[in-house]
């Protein structure tokens, strides 16, 4: 298996296979040109050039932090490694240190054999676009700049996880002791990475008795006690365990902890749409403004702001693409439809616990069980599925696509998304895996599905004509 095999280097950070196009000198490439780009804007602004670094608990993370490390020391950026520790937990250090930027080391729904770095810049953001471009056009041409022995950067330790608790507390609208007044059970699934260690944590300081919280592969080791992706047909032990425990809800993570879903009192799982979903009809009950989302996401966020009477708006898929549109309209709140939800008030990035936080406060506050929250939300039925990327210009693909349907309302934001009356369907190249998207969703699975499996067919027949 050649490099190219695997690894993707996109808005997303730089992704492969370890040992199948994600080795240590593809690591110290883009570490080094990252760590020159960091230190040069940094020297440019008088700033400390400062590099946070952490990992979620994968087999390869720790052999891989310690290239990634030693990279950037040779680049001249003092590094802060938090060792284990959620991706948003970097992210708000990066804020707190007023650091330069900081480098994740997680795949986050791949599985074992993948990792990636996720590369930040001294907002504690993913790289926009354009300094993502700047920072993969620099590792293909190696231009990184090494330092003399007498600049190496310096190098420090620390558990970054307590500050992050005391931020999420810290919010106004978290009331721990309206929390604890609740007696909640909870059932914790961690995937046997970072949030394993993370979300029991947050819960304890939240008011959740040590004894009601139940936890499930909650030890970090890096081997997935299932697939990584917190998806319904990967959660039946959590489901099991909240109907075992008499839990009031379950919580389950993604292995860097930046997605939620959850399992309603009932064990139901309730579907990572509506995760962000939730915390907005939450949020909305104490102040008014904008909700972002992704045009993956479902149509369930604009029913539920037409009851608050608030506006939401969309952008492309990608983290830093619901960030930068937030900041554009003022949002109050922001996330995606993969179970992600992003607090402004505290950084902007997904944050499971911060997630985790706005529901127990949503119980806590309304006096609702989350099957009866659940219960009251408009609900959709989305089909998610893919097809290998084919051999000639997406693009082309697409448009092709967009002239069959022009009738339609089409958005070319992203790809191609195509708003029937009461359904629709999103194609788009992925950010992560070397494969076409395509999402719909429509009121029954089956109706979802039987449109992601037409445009499919679509795609299959368009790309064999264009051949």
């Amino acid at each position: 298996m050649t490099e190219d095999d695997t690894l993707i280097a996109s808005i997303s950070g730089i992704r492969g296979i370890v040992g199948g196009g994600l080795d240590p000198s593809v690591l110290v490439r883009y570490a080094g040109a990252y760590g020159s780009w960091c230190r040069k804007r940094a020297d440019a602004t008088g700033r400390n050039p400062l590099v946070v670094v952490g990992r979620d608990a994968r087999p390869s993370g720790d052999a891989h932090a310690q290239v990634v490390v030693g990279t950037l020391r040779g680049m001249g950026c003092n590094v802060l490694d938090l060792g284990l520790a959620p991706t948003p937990t970097v992210e708000l250090t990066v804020l707190q240190e007023e650091a330069a930027g900081g480098i994740v080391l997680s795949a986050s729904h791949n599985s074992e054999e993948w990792n990636a770095l996720k590369l930040l810049n001294e907002n504690g953001e993913f790289l926009t676009p354009a300094q993502g471009e700047t920072v993969i056009d620099q590792a293909e041409a190696g231009e990184a700049a090494p330092v003399e022995y007498t600049d190496l950067g310096a190098y420090r330790t620390r558990d970054a996880l307590p500050e992050h608790v005391d931020a999420i507390l810290n919010l106004s609208f978290t009331d721990p002791e309206r929390i604890a007044a609740q007696n909640l059970t909870v059932a914790v699934d961690g995937i046997n990475s970072v949030g394993g260690v993370a979300l029991p944590h947050l819960l304890h300081r939240l008011g959740v008795a040590e004894e009601n919280v139940h936890c499930l592969h909650c030890e970090p080791t890096g081997r997935f006690a299932h697939p990584a992706e917190p998806r319904p047909d990967h959660l039946t032990g959590l489901t099991e365990a909240v109907l075992e425990h008499d839990a009031d809800l379950g919580l389950a993570v993604d292995p860097d902890a930046d997605r939620l879903a959850l399992v309603d009192e009932k064990g139901r799982v309730i579907l990572e749409e509506l995760t962000q979903v939730l915390a907005a009809d939450f949020l909305w009950r104490h102040r008014e403004g904008p909700f972002v989302t992704n045009l993956s996401s479902s149509q369930a966020i604009e029913d539920v702001a037409a009851r608050h009477g608030q506006p939401v708006y969309r952008s492309a898929v990608g983290e830093i693409n619901v960030v930068q549109r937030m900041k554009d309209v003022g949002a109050v709140l922001g996330g995606e439809g993969n179970g992600g939800v992003i607090v402004p008030d505290l950084h902007y990035g997904r944050d499971a616990l911060a997630g985790a936080a706005l529901i127990l406060q949503h119980l806590a506050d309304s006096g609702q069980s989350l099957g009866a929250l659940h219960d009251h939300m408009p609900h959709y039925a989305m089909a998610k599925d893919k097809l290998p990327l084919p051999d000639l210009p997406t693009q082309d693909l697409f448009t092709a696509v967009a002239e069959r349907y022009e009738e339609e309302e089409l958005s070319t934001l992203d790809g191609l998304r195509i708003d029937f009356e009461d359904t629709w369907v999103h194609m788009r190249p992925s950010n992560t895996e070397p494969i076409l998207r395509v999402y719909a969703e429509a009121g029954t699975e089956a109706a979802a599905q039987d449109l992601t499996d037409r445009f499919k067919d679509e795609l299959r027949d368009l790309a064999a004509a264009l051949r």
